[in-house]
């Protein structure tokens, strides 16, 4: 059974509330204050940080090098040669997909003992001491300050990338779960344009300015460092991983924003039975387990996919392209303005719309796309000095491009690595995304500099069939996880896994032999005829 039977396929009866439907699929009741204020301060103090330092350090450039220059020059009584320049930049770049990793991997040693909330406050410290290191570089004339800030706060990137996902699928009911998801891009885009925003050379982006852009880091840190601690943890971690009924119950009437929250403590409970005894499951556990493997391999090569798609390459040819159409490369600035527009317009029409079309079009459709605007864009520049009209064409491409790849491939796969797992799961399958996510990060920026030299314009044929390949994946493999329940989904990939639903375990136990002899087995089993898990 492919992934087209399965969405055809009868599914459990929801057991949602009789509100009525807004478009979309969303019930006008679902979103409440706190939540639309948990997921705005939560994304604003994470996700914005993370896009933001992703686009901060491209307007400053030559001033870094610069000061980079100076300070080597005033130690060493020379300046550095060429090749040491380049190798100090570098460095300065990728590093912070190294701290990324970092951040990702801390998440499963912190995350159970602090929680999902306690998580976002600690990173904060991160992200303000990195602010601080960049902001004080350039009088403590120290370029180290920079590359460590630039460090600390990739680790604030791998952990926020980590937990916010989680935390805002764990809040969020299930029929705005997509919507509430597609926040974290939203903020990702927003992040973008306004580091490509502060860079121009009216507001930051000049000589003497350029460490208050990395300063300005502190200001979003500070507001979820004020704000969180008055929004109640995540329901389901203090249910099933902290057994705290009480507190779970009270953090949904408030996000919820009502007083009878029975039937959605209930249906916690029911997992809360199922994963009886489990323990958190491990990340090697998780590799191993034969009833998630399909789910494992579809995060995997959603999270390739999105760093690998091409979209960090269409920058290096932006100011060749627009400099092709005639645009002064002191208007370049301003029109790379209108690319983060685009990205931010596109992740909010993606978060508007989700809920109606569901993830897997959406990934499909800009995969799909994203491989066909490639396909265009080599054409184009390979043909750009033959009429002055090409390279308006070469522009339209790039735009289509971002635009393409933020209405669905940009913010889905987090969504999605939340809606395949159970709560015991849940830490590990973000650990394995995360690191996916930032080794081909990396990958990326050490492979991209060769690839190009050696294929040219050619090198965004390679990115073509990487969205294809992908796009044919998600076709043929991914179900609608649109307003399901994780058994829902877990029933869908059941047979790929060649696992009946009913026999899915939670995670692994430690005592399961010790429960049966008490006869507490009977009871589990049951239960679990009666019910997917």
């Amino acid at each position: 059974m492919d992934s087209k039977d399965l969405n055809l396929a009868p599914l459990t009866q929801d057991r949602g509330s009789p509100t009525s439907e807004a478009p979309g699929g969303r019930t006008r009741k679902d979103w409440s204050c706190w939540l639309v204020v948990a997921s705005l301060v939560g994304a604003f103090g994470s996700s914005f940080l993370y896009g933001y330092n992703l686009s901060v350090v491209n307007a400053p450039t030559p001033y870094i090098k610069a000061f980079y220059s100076n300070v080597w020059e005033r130690r060493y009584g020379q300046p550095p040669d060429p090749a040491t320049l380049t190798l100090l930049w570098s460095v300065t770049v990728s590093i912070f997909a190294i701290g990324g990793l970092v951040g990702t991997v801390m998440v499963k040693m912190i995350g159970k003992a602090l929680g999902r909330k306690s998580t976002l406050l600690i990173n904060n410290v991160f992200g303000i001491s990195a602010a601080l290191l960049m902001a004080c570089s350039l009088p403590a004339e120290a370029f180290e300050m920079l590359i460590l800030g630039r460090f600390i706060m990739g680790v604030d990137g791998g952990i926020a990338l980590t937990v916010l996902p989680m935390y805002l699928n764990e809040i969020s009911p299930k029929g705005i779960r997509g919507a509430m998801g597609q926040v974290t891009a939203i903020f990702i885009c927003i992040g973008v344009f306004a580091g490509q925003l502060l860079g121009l050379p009216e507001l930051l982006g000049k000589e003497s300015t350029w460490p208050y852009l990395f300063g300005v880091i502190i200001v979003p840190a500070l507001v979820q460092l004020t704000v969180l601690p008055f929004l109640p943890e995540s329901p389901r971690y203090l249910l099933l991983e902290k057994c705290d009924e009480t507190g779970a119950t009270k953090a949904l009437q408030k996000f919820l924003g009502k007083d009878d929250v029975s039937q959605e403590v209930n249906e916690a409970l029911s997992e809360s039975r199922m994963q009886r005894n489990a323990h958190l499951a491990s990340v090697l556990e998780l590799l191993r387990a034969p009833s998630v493997r399909w789910q494992v391999i579809t995060v995997v090569v959603t999270m390739a996919c999105y760093q690998l798609c091409g979209l960090n390459a269409i920058w290096f040819y932006t100011n060749n392209i627009f400099r092709k159409a005639g645009i002064e490369q002191e208007k370049t600035p301003y029109i790379t303005l209108s690319t983060g527009g685009i990205e931010t317009l596109a992740s909010i029409f993606s978060g508007l719309v989700i809920e109606r079309l569901g993830r897997r079009a959406l990934l499909i459709g800009g995969f799909g796309l994203m491989g066909l605007f490639f396909g265009t864009l080599t054409v184009t520049l390979t043909l750009q000095d033959h009429a002055p009209w090409v390279p308006y064409l070469s522009i339209l491409c790039i735009l289509a491009t971002i635009a393409s790849f933020c209405s669905g491939p940009g913010g889905i796969p987090f969504i999605l690595t939340g809606e395949f797992f159970q709560q015991s799961q849940r830490p590990a399958a973000f650990t394995i995304a995360g690191t996916v996510n930032w080794l081909s990060n990396f990958a990326v920026g050490l492979l991209f500099p060769y690839i190009q030299k050696s294929l040219d314009s050619y090198c965004f044929l390679v990115f073509a069939a990487i969205c294809i390949a992908g796009a044919l994946y998600f076709y043929f493999i991914l179900p609608e996880t649109k307003n399901r329940t994780h058994a829902e989904i877990s029933q869908a990939f059941a047979s790929r896994n060649k696992v009946h639903a009913s026999e899915e375990k939670a995670c692994p136990t430690t005592d399961g032999k010790k429960e049966k002899e008490k006869g507490m087995a009977p009871t589990l089993d049951s239960y679990d005829k009666g019910r997917v898990i």
